[in-house]
């Protein structure tokens, strides 16, 4: 897992899962980072990482697939 790369960050840790949910969907294993400060809880954000393999097809699923109204 040390090569994966974050593919999308946000501070909203629902919009992290539903990013996650849809990509494990279409079959590509995805991790959600949690880098959010833990002291105060309004710092940081969520990351959601994928393989290598993966980041050209995971990033076209989130920018066709996905949107946040």
């Amino acid at each position: 897992m040390s090569n994966w790369k974050s593919i999308y960050k946000t501070e909203t840790e629902h919009r992290a899962n539903i990013v996650n949910g849809v990509l494990e969907k279409e079959g590509i294993r995805s991790v959600i980072l949690n880098k959010r400060d833990s002291s105060y809880n309004n710092f940081g954000n969520y990351e959601v990482a994928v393989g290598p393999d993966d980041i050209m097809k995971a990033l076209k699923i989130i920018s066709d697939e996905i949107t946040f109204e």
